[in-house]
């Protein structure tokens, strides 16, 4: 795919970037470079290789999940900015 000066003033006006008119055929050829360089990697096979989310391997770990009435309901209120008996108060948000 060729990308041209009238496609590149089209991208700028739509991105709402202001390049001068002497930059738009450098940008031009910039962004055939790129395509190009896409290109070529659309022709690498990676039939059996797994997509990855990170780099490095690791698992998370896991923890039994049990159901629980949430404990003291003094102790889960202690670290409150304010409580009144065993419930959070939060400020008003809706008027």
């Amino acid at each position: 795919m060729a990308i041209d000066a009238a496609t590149v003033r089209k991208v700028a006006r739509l991105a709402r970037i202001a390049e001068p008119e002497e930059r738009i055929e450098a940008l031009a050829q910039e962004l055939n470079g790129i395509m190009a360089w896409i290109e070529q990697l659309a022709e690498v096979d990676t039939e059996g290789c797994e997509p990855l989310t990170s780099v490095v391997g690791s698992g998370l770990p896991m923890r039994e999940d049990v159901v629980t009435m949430g404990g003291d309901p003094a102790k889960v209120t202690s670290n409150a900015p304010k409580s009144v008996g065993n419930f959070f108060v939060v400020p008003k948000v809706v008027e």
